[in-house]
């Protein structure tokens, strides 16, 4: 991880503390983390999620990791098919089938 580190806290106030890079594949966590002004997101580098529980917001973090690890980088095309990358790691973000619509509904909030 970088230096610098954001904490996500979810409605049941479970805090995750993750790299600022990977949070800010949210367009709004990133638009939180850094608009001009003195909002308490960007002063105390953490954003409080009311709406979305801890298991949610836990595969949202995997998520993001994911994210910067396989779809930012050349293999994005192969991560769309389901393929592996050389090395043979398996580049497929799994999601249960029980949290998709939770998912979709945060994901739509969080602009990812």
């Amino acid at each position: 991880m970088s230096g610098e580190t954001v904490k996500l806290i979810s409605a049941e106030g479970f805090e995750f503390v993750i790299d600022k890079k990977a949070a800010c594949v949210s367009k709004t966590i990133h638009n939180m983390l850094t608009s001009p002004g003195s909002f308490a997101e960007r002063e105390h580098g953490e954003v409080t999620f009311p709406e979305i529980s801890t298991t949610i917001l836990e595969k949202i973090c995997q998520y993001f990791h994911w994210s910067l690890q396989y779809a930012s980088h050349r293999c994005a095309y192969l991560c769309k098919l389901h393929l592996s990358v050389p090395s043979g790691k398996e580049t497929e973000f799994h999601i249960e089938p029980e949290l998709t619509l939770e998912l979709m509904m945060a994901a739509n909030y969080l602009h990812t």
